[in-house]
């Protein structure tokens, strides 16, 4: 671990956002509706100044903990925006949880610092490749969610996502979408422009392997959904593989990097 590292007000904004989680995520049975609420905002408000520490502070710092805490703040905000049209949608405790997991992760372990030399048009390829695994990881929540509520509606219960399971089901494939055409820009700058991001030509490793792999699932499940009507448990199989590999490509490597090799990236 690398405590050490961070900064007080990083450590600061980090465990308050984490107490803040887990108001709703230890509680959601005891909470009334508005508390709960109140207590996500105030956690989500919180996560984004750990971030802004992190990332924007005088010795900016990035790796795999911070990309899921990014991950996890996307995806409460998708959520906090999807309220407002769906009301009925139930996900808060599941969400407050993860945040808080996310947040404590990135203070034990808050990356390498990121080069001085960097290209400028570096954060804004990681800020596409961020905003993928964002709208992928909404899209397999979404999918969770689908898959719980079918299992209810078979077990003859009353569904607990409080949305229909149509309209989960094109609420995924819209992240699925989106995450898909973001990914695909990702690729493409990293192929195309490798040199001017990273100072070398594009090179056939671990990241971009697994990278590839997700996007020909990803493509496949599109394809599947438009050729053939792939959805229930077939769509959900294969989002879960896809972003599986995208997990693989950025914070798997970067993890056996930082934490198995202890060597900057």
């Amino acid at each position: 671990m690398i405590l050490s590292s961070a900064s007080p007000a990083s450590v600061a904004f980090t465990v308050a956002a984490a107490a803040a989680y887990a108001v709703p995520a230890a509680g959601a049975s005891r909470l009334s509706e508005a508390a709960a609420r109140t207590a996500l905002v105030i956690a989500w408000v919180l996560h984004a100044g750990a971030l802004g520490t992190a990332l924007l502070g005088e010795a900016p710092r990035f790796g795999f903990a911070p990309a899921l805490s990014v991950t996890a703040w996307l995806v409460a905000t998708v959520y906090a925006v999807e309220r407002q049209m769906f009301p009925q949608l139930r996900a808060r405790w599941a969400l407050a949880g993860l945040g808080a997991a996310a947040v404590l992760l990135a203070l034990a372990f808050p990356g390498t610092p990121l080069h001085v030399t960097a290209s400028p048009w570096l954060p804004l390829h990681w800020a596409l490749g961020v905003a993928a695994y964002g709208l992928f990881a909404a899209a397999v929540v979404h999918a969770w969610l689908m898959q719980r509520t079918e299992h209810t509606m078979r077990m003859g219960e009353e569904p607990q996502a409080g949305v229909p399971l149509l309209t989960l089901e094109r609420l995924t494939f819209r992240f699925a979408t989106a995450g898909f055409v973001l990914l695909s820009a990702t690729l493409l700058a990293g192929v195309f422009f490798s040199e001017v991001l990273y100072g070398r030509a594009w090179r056939w490793e671990h990241k971009s392997v697994f990278s590839v792999l997700a996007w020909g699932v990803f493509a496949l499940l599109l394809l599947g959904r438009a050729r053939f009507g792939w959805r229930g448990r077939k769509a959900v199989r294969v989002i879960y593989a896809g972003s599986a590999l995208l997990l693989l490509a950025y914070v798997g490597s970067r993890f056996v990097l930082e934490v198995v090799l202890r060597r900057p990236a």
